[in-house]
């Protein structure tokens, strides 16, 4: 028997199965397997081991016959005594022997590294993790932008390729060294590559209280579809919502505040206003200039009416990147503390009022020019 060295070689050129199988061995690539689990904020855990002094995710070689995902699921019973189904990808990575900077006496002729999503653990499934004793000597849950730090390069671009799949919900990224080959709109602005600020306000749906200083309005802007328009730094990669401080234009009008800096900020204009409510900052100065005492941050829901055409001139490199994202994804690129939930209602209970409908998960759409909606 015969076999095509490929699928469309000439008839008259053809190797033995045995030749066949040399040349494809030739070529083979080690396989591994790791599993991305968060926190309820959206940080990261990561295994400190003894054999290596960079961090990892859960996770390790397959073995013989074993399937990528089998192994995922192996692993976390070795490693950290949980029993869970690993059915879900995130990433497939293919680490070229270059990149990895392996000795030479290990041969390593390069690998494919399959990245699992371990979902969102809450403190009880945390309490259960029961270290193997050897190995891994201890698990720690940290914010996305210290990846870098604690893990090799290769790893550290892995995870948070992996994690902004998981955000965008579009299927496994497919990588190389790290990079993803088709990056999405987080990918291109670094999103989660610097810390996020952590804003773990108490969030009220009731008026802010006279007396109580409003020093910020943004709003959730909706689009037809029901996702919301959100700004991504092109510097740090950060999300925020529209909108920003009063000025004394506003006449002490949140409303008008938003409407000036949305427009401002990002050519979009907005109808149909609802308070949504506001969070208590704590007491302290907010920034320079800010007197002493707690303050409140106040938040709108309305509907996106036009986004226009993005700033130019020699600032545009700095100008945000517009983007529709879901209510839920705002929420995981965003560091809220426990206190995001409630927003979070809150904004559905609004979209309802508003007679928007409720988002499918999707990748983030960039908004490069003008939309009338």
């Amino acid at each position: 028997m015969t076999t095509p060295s490929a699928p469309d070689e000439s008839p008259g050129t053809s190797m033995t199965d045995e030749e066949y199988g040399a040349l494809r061995a030739s070529a083979a690539l080690w396989a591994g397997t790791s599993v991305l689990i968060t926190d309820a904020r959206g940080r990261v855990l990561v295994q400190r081991v003894d054999y290596r002094p960079s961090c990892l995710l859960p996770g390790g070689a397959v073995d013989k016959g074993e399937s990528p995902a089998r192994a995922a699921a192996r692993e976390l019973w070795e490693e950290l005594g949980v029993t869970a189904v690993v059915d879900r990808g995130l990433a497939v990575d293919w680490v070229s022997a270059e990149s990895f900077g392996a000795p030479g006496v290990m041969r390593f002729p390069g690998e494919i590294l399959h990245v699992y999503d371990g979902g969102v653990w809450d403190g009880e499934r945390i309490a259960s993790i029961r270290l193997p004793g050897h190995e891994v000597e201890a698990v720690e849950f940290v914010e996305p932008a210290d990846l870098p730090g604690l893990m090799i390069p290769g790893d550290a671009r892995r995870v948070l390729s992996a994690l902004r799949a998981r955000v965008e919900g579009a299927g496994p990224a497919l990588l190389e060294n790290g990079v993803p080959i088709a990056p999405g709109v987080l990918d291109r602005v670094g999103a989660l590559r610097t810390a996020r600020v952590p804003r773990h306000h108490p969030f009220d749906p009731a008026p802010a209280p006279d007396g109580l200083p409003v020093r910020q309005s943004r709003g959730w802007l909706f689009a037809p579809d029901g996702r919301v328009l959100v700004l991504l730094d092109p510097g740090t990669g950060a999300v925020r919502l529209p909108g920003g401080a009063p000025g004394p234009a506003d006449r002490g009008d949140p409303w008008a505040a938003l409407v000036r800096e949305a427009d401002g900020e990002a050519a979009a204009t907005a109808a149909r206003p609802l308070y949504l409510g506001h969070l208590v900052g704590p007491n302290g100065p907010e920034g320079p200039g800010c007197p002493d005492g707690p303050y409140a941050l106040v938040r709108h829901a309305a509907v996106l009416t036009r986004v226009g055409a993005p700033p130019g001139g020699p600032a545009a490199d700095r100008v945000p990147v517009r983007a529709l994202a879901t209510p839920e994804q705002v929420l995981e690129l965003s560091d809220w503390g426990p206190h995001g939930a409630a927003q979070l209602a809150a904004v559905h209970r609004a979209r309802d009022l508003l007679g928007v409908p409720r988002a499918d998960r999707r990748p983030l759409t960039e908004l490069t020019g003008p939309v009338a909606f």
